[in-house]
């Protein structure tokens, strides 16, 4: 107890000295909500903070104000600021904040999500790219997607036969952890599950989507007030154990012949070359691999759930994809990879979704690296930048009737999402969908449950009917 107060005590201390001694800026400061001594306007926040901003930002502005703790921080709503933090001036905001988690989680710092800006993030980011995520490299994996999918809508067709109520978010997340870790670790998701890979996933995303008070209290780190510290620990642990045993597996295997290289392959052959031309060690092999299975597990997963659901609450949008869909492909075959770029109204289904229920609710913290204006308010150095990716989606200044599901208004916008076109086409048209125990459109629970990626709250369940001409 006395250490408690102890380092309460230095808080506030702390708290009244920056008052005292901090810089007197009296220059145009974003506008914002009044908020509290020491807490700023954290209470504000409750569990749906896209939420909570998005109200204040229609009072306050498309850029608005806020202290998160001792952190300050900008709160950015609309598309034309969006636009000013991530394209014009994108170097002062291409940095990350310091995050307790990833730090962690993530080796301290070797991986490209939450990685500091500099020499190194760049060296990597371009070595991402032409080495992880180029056509060549994805086209690889064309085949193993083809079959997976396969499997996939063959287990569907079963349970039309009997006409059985399927877990479509349970479906779609264990074909989506197939075609990811299959591609990443040449390994299906159940054999990563058996390891303890799963549980170690989601256990992550839940951290990584909190408010971490270390994160915006200097000296609170110490007390673990909100207990994560020992799951921040006992994750790290967990990931690092599994990957030291995949890419000890890979080592022993790279030997062998008629093998497509996985990216535990791709990575492991740069470590081993040194064509990265700067430090690169199994660290950041680690670090690069959570990067690619965290981003590609639940936000893939939970854009064609949310897709989905959209679609199966407005039955005529619905109609008209699969008319699309079946004036493009037949009823007498798949849809291919091939189809999709002449799927213009799939494009924006996809997109509509994905307006009203981006994966991930705000975008992953940015930091302004040196004083700056925009729109002319003064952003200090080392500001946390919000980007509410939510509350742009529903702007009623940019998007009329901004909360309806329309498609119609994205004709003409593009959206390279293969995995996720690839699956909502093959969904709606190898199957027509009824939902279970007498429900109507209307009736389809939509409500989020927030996070680093917010998901649907209920599973969605529907059941098909197959309708294709395919034995």
């Amino acid at each position: 107890m006395a250490v408690i107060w102890l380092v309460l005590s230095v808080i506030v201390f702390i708290y009244f000295l920056h008052l005292l001694l901090g810089p007197r800026n009296k220059k145009r400061l974003p506008p914002g909500p009044k908020g509290l001594p020491i807490l700023g306007h954290l209470h504000l926040l409750g569990k749906n903070p896209h939420r909570d901003l998005y109200r204040l930002a229609r009072k306050h502005g498309p850029i608005m104000g806020l202290h998160l703790g001792f952190v300050p921080a900008v709160v950015v709503s609309s598309p034309a600021a969006a636009e000013l933090v991530l394209k014009t001036h994108d170097l002062i905001f291409a940095s990350r904040p310091p995050n307790e988690a990833a730090e962690y989680i993530l080796y301290d710092g070797r991986d490209l999500a939450f990685g500091p800006y500099g020499p190194y993030w760049r060296a990597m980011r371009k070595l991402f790219t032409l080495k992880l995520l180029s056509n060549v490299k994805t086209s690889q994996f064309q085949p193993m997607r083809r079959a997976e999918l396969g499997l996939f809508i063959t287990s569907l067709r079963r349970a039309a036969q009997s006409r059985e109520a399927v877990d479509l978010r349970a479906r779609i997340t264990a074909l989506n952890g197939d075609i990811n870790f299959l591609m990443v670790f040449g390994k299906k998701y159940s054999a990563m599950m058996e390891l303890g890979f799963e549980e170690a996933i989601k256990e992550a995303m839940e951290i990584l989507g909190k408010f971490n008070l270390s994160d915006y209290f200097p000296y609170v780190g110490v007390l673990n007030l909100q207990g994560l510290h020992g799951k921040i620990k006992r994750v790290s642990k967990v990931f690092d154990g599994i990957l030291e045993e995949i890419i000890d597996d890979h080592m022993k295997k790279k030997q062998q012949q008629q093998r497509v290289a996985d990216i535990v392959d791709t990575l492991m052959e740069i470590m081993e070359s040194g064509q990265a031309g700067f430090e690169f060690d199994r660290r950041h092999v680690k670090a690069i691999l959570l990067d690619m299975v965290v981003a590609g597990m639940d936000t893939s997963s939970t854009a064609l759930e949310w897709a989905l659901s959209e679609l199966m609450k407005h039955p005529t949008v619905m109609k008209k994809l699969q008319q699309e869909v079946e004036s493009v492909v037949g009823l007498d075959q798949m849809v291919e990879e091939s189809h999709l770029d002449k799927l213009k109204y799939l494009d924006c289904v996809v997109k509509e979704a994905m307006r009203l229920h981006p994966a991930g609710p705000f975008l992953i913290p940015h930091e302004s690296m040196e004083d700056c204006e925009l729109q002319g308010f003064y952003i200090p150095k080392k500001s946390r930048v919000i980007v509410n990716a939510w509350a742009i989606g529903r702007d009623p200044d940019v998007w009329a009737n901004p909360e309806s599901f329309t498609p119609e208004r994205e004709e003409g916008l593009q959206l390279g999402l293969t995995v996720v076109k690839l699956v909502v086409a093959q969904l709606v048209h190898c199957f027509d969908w009824e939902l279970p125990n007498g429900m109507k459109p209307g009736d389809i629970d939509m409500s989020e449950h927030f996070g680093l990626v917010t998901a649907r709250t209920k599973h969605l369940m529907a059941i098909p009917t197959y309708r294709l001409h395919v034995s």
